[in-house]
C-alpha cells in the first residue's frame, strides 16, 4: 500500500498514542503465566504485541477483548501444537524464549522473513548457561544462529534451569529480559549485570507481579520460586511513537501539539533529554504514576529559533536506539547535523536501519555520510519530494513521512501498511493534526 504524504504549514491538535510497545509486550508475557486474571488497559494496537498475544494463546493462556481492555487468563504452559509465530518481533522471539527454556516440553518459535534474519545467539548463550538446550537455524555465511529455534525445555535431561550471574557483553533490554524470564523458572538467583542501564519496565512488571527481587545500580537479583498474580494494569502512550510527532512539531513552521498519557519512565526519556538539549520547547505536564511506571502529557511547539546539532554516543546510543531513524530526520533540518556512533544494533533490527535512513536520505536529496556503526548527516538541508521506500521497517516508514512534511512537494510512501507493526493509527492520526 502507497501512502500519500503532503507539505504541511502547521501542526495542532492533541494525539493519542498506542500502548507501549515494550511494556504490552512483558504485561502479555507474565499475564500469560500468572495465576488469575490479568487486566489491560490500552494495550499495543501494533502487530508485533499481538504476535506476543498469539503465541501465549497458543501455550494455553485465554485472552478475552472486552472493548477497551483485554483479560489474559493465566495458565501452566503446554506444549504447542504447531511452531509458534512471533510474526515481525524480535522482542516477543527474545523475551518468550526465557520462558519457554523453562517449560516441561519442546518448542519451536519463529517469524516472517526479517525476523527470520534476525541474530539469536545472544539469548541463546545465557539461556545455555542455565542448561537450556537450544537449537538456531544457519544462514550460509554468516556464523550465528537465527530462528526457527527449537527450545528443549528444562534443560539438560530434563534437569530445571539454574540461576546464573550474567553480563551481557552488549547493552539490551531484551537480552536481559530474557534471562530474568527463565530465571523465574530457575533453582537459586539469577543475577543480570548491566554494562549500561537499560530501560526497566521488565523489573518494574516483575515486581508488580510479584515476584521476589533485589534491585541494585545496574544489578537486578532474581530469587526463583515466585508465584506471580495476575493484576490490573495501564499501559502509558508509546514514547517511541511520541517521538515521530514531536520531530514533526519541530520542522513544521507553526506547530502546537499535545500528546496524551506518554510513559515518562526515567530509562525511556533520554529522547526528551536529547530535544532538550538541541534547543527542543517541550514541556511535561500532569504527571501520575500507574502499575510503577510514570506517565504524563507532553505539549511540543514548534522551535523559532531553529535547533542546534547533536552527537549520539556511547550510552546515550543504547537509550535512543528506536528513536535514531527520527532524530535522523530532525538532524537533516538542524542547524548543526546529527551526528551518530556506536550503533551498530541498527544494522541487524527489521531491516539494516543505516543503510535504509542512507538510501532515503539520498532520495530526498540529503547528504548523508554512513559508517559500520553510525552516520553523519549535514545540518541546514532541505527535504525534496521523492518515493521513500522503508524495506518493510515501522519506524522508516513513520520517520519519513514526517520528513515529507518539510519536503518542497507530495511524497509516496512504499509499503505503508508496516507502520502497523508498532501503530496501526499512524496515518490517520498524522493526517488530524495536519493544518
Amino acid at each position: 500500500m502507497n501512502q500519500f504524504v503532503s507539505p504541511a504549514k502547521s501542526l495542532n491538535g492533541v494525539v493519542v498514542l498506542p500502548g507501549d510497545k515494550s511494556i504490552s509486550h512483558r504485561y502479555g508475557l507474565l499475564g500469560g503465566i500468572a495465576s488469575g486474571v490479568t487486566t489491560i488497559h490500552n494495550y499495543s494496537t501494533g502487530a508485533d504485541c499481538q504476535s506476543t498475544l498469539g503465541c501465549m494463546q497458543a501455550l494455553g493462556a485465554v485472552v478475552e477483548r472486552k472493548e477497551d481492555k483485554l483479560l489474559i487468563h493465566g495458565a501452566s504452559l503446554h506444549e504447542p501444537a504447531a511452531q509458534l509465530d512471533a510474526g515481525n518481533s524480535g522482542s516477543t522471539i527474545r523475551m518468550l524464549s526465557g520462558i519457554l527454556a523453562g517449560q516441561k516440553f519442546t518448542s519451536r518459535i519463529g517469524g516472517d522473513e526479517s525476523l527470520s534474519g534476525r541474530p539469536m545467539d545472544r539469548v541463546i548463550k545465557p539461556l545455555t548457561q542455565m542448561g537450556a538446550r537450544i537449537e538456531g537455524s544457519a544462514i550460509a555465511g554468516r556464523n550465528e544462529n537465527f530462528p526457527p529455534l527449537t527450545i528443549h525445555g528444562h534443560g539438560l535431561n530434563g534437569q530445571p534451569l539454574h540461576g546464573i550471574d550474567y553480563t551481557p557483553p552488549m547493552a539490551s533490554a531484551q537480552v536481559k529480559s530474557c534471562v530474568l524470564l527463565a530465571g523465574l523458572f530457575a533453582e537459586g538467583d539469577t543475577i543480570v549485570r548491566e554494562p549500561i542501564q537499560t530501560r526497566d519496565h521488565t523489573e518494574i512488571a516483575l515486581k508488580d507481579f510479584g515476584a521476589d527481587m533485589e534491585l541494585a545500580p545496574r544489578t537486578i537479583t532474581l530469587h526463583g520460586g515466585a508465584k506471580l498474580e495476575g493484576r490490573e494494569l495501564m499501559v502509558p502512550g508509546d514514547l517511541s511513537s511520541a517521538a515521530f510527532f514531536l520531530v514533526a512539531a519541530l520542522l513544521v513552521p507553526e506547530a502546537d501539539l499535545i500528546i496524551r498519557n506518554v510513559g515518562l519512565n526515567p530509562t525511556r526519556t533520554a529522547l526528551l533529554d536529547f530535544l532538550a538539549s538541541l534547543g527542543a520547547s517541550i514541556k511535561i505536564i500532569d504527571v501520575k504514576q500507574s502499575g510503577g511506571e510514570l506517565i504524563g502529557d507532553l505539549r511540543v511547539r514548534s522551535s523559532a529559533n531553529g535547533l542546534t546539532g547533536g552527537v549520539i554516543a556511547g550510552a546515550q546510543t543504547a537509550a535512543l536506539i528506536d528513536e535514531i531513524p527520527a532524530l535522523s530526520v530532525l538532524g537533516a533540518a538542524s542547524e548543526g547535523g546529527l551526528t551518530v556512533r556506536d550503533a551498530g544494533e541498527l544494522r541487524v533490527k527489521e531491516t539494516d536501519r543505516i543503510a535504509t535512513i542512507e538510501s532515503n536520505m539520498r532520495r530526498m536529496g540529503i547528504q548523508i555520510e554512513s559508517t559500520p556503526d553510525g552516520f553523519h548527516i549535514p545540518g541546514r538541508q532541505k527535504f525534496r519530494a521523492a518515493e521513500i521506500h522503508p524495506a518493510g521497517d515501522h519506524r522508516i516508514a513513520m520517520a519519513f513521512s514526517v520528513a515529507a512534511l518539510a519536503a518542497d512537494g507530495p511524497c509516496t510512501i512504499t509499503e505503508a501498511e508496516c507502520a502497523g507493526v508498532s501503530f496501526p493509527e499512524f496515518f490517520a492520526t498524522l493526517q488530524a493534526i495536519v493544518g
